[in-house]
């Protein structure tokens, strides 16, 4: 297993965590702190920090992916070779492709010369 493979999987698992927390969340400040105590005096465990912790999870998580995403790009198996491309090799060794003239045109764009009438 590559060490490339091992970042991918890594960022699919923080990926699906991070979507997660987010759905948890609610934007208008309901979500998984409100069904807890409702908002009001009554705090039923530090239900009022839920929804700082869901926050700052939000933020590690994503900071966390693209940290991995930045390492993977090193991480990234480049092979051994040239940096060339073999298209570009092909390319320039082939011969151009010159139209071949007939004995029926002339100077005068590519029209027969039709002098027998």
């Amino acid at each position: 297993m590559s060490t490339f493979t091992i970042f991918l999987a890594l960022i699919v698992v923080v990926a699906f965590l991070l979507v997660v927390v987010i759905m948890v969340q609610n934007p208008k400040g309901g979500g998984l702190s409100s069904s807890f105590g409702g908002g009001g005096t009554q705090q039923l465990g530090g239900v009022k920090k839920t929804t700082d912790f869901l926050d700052k999870s939000t933020w590690t998580l994503a900071t966390l992916m693209l940290v991995l995403i930045l390492l993977s790009n090193v991480a990234i198996n480049r092979g051994s070779g040239d940096a060339e491309s073999k298209a570009i090799d092909d390319v320039n060794t082939e011969q151009p492709v010159v139209p071949a003239t007939t004995p029926d045109q002339t100077d005068n764009g590519g029209v027969a010369n039709d002098s027998a009438q």
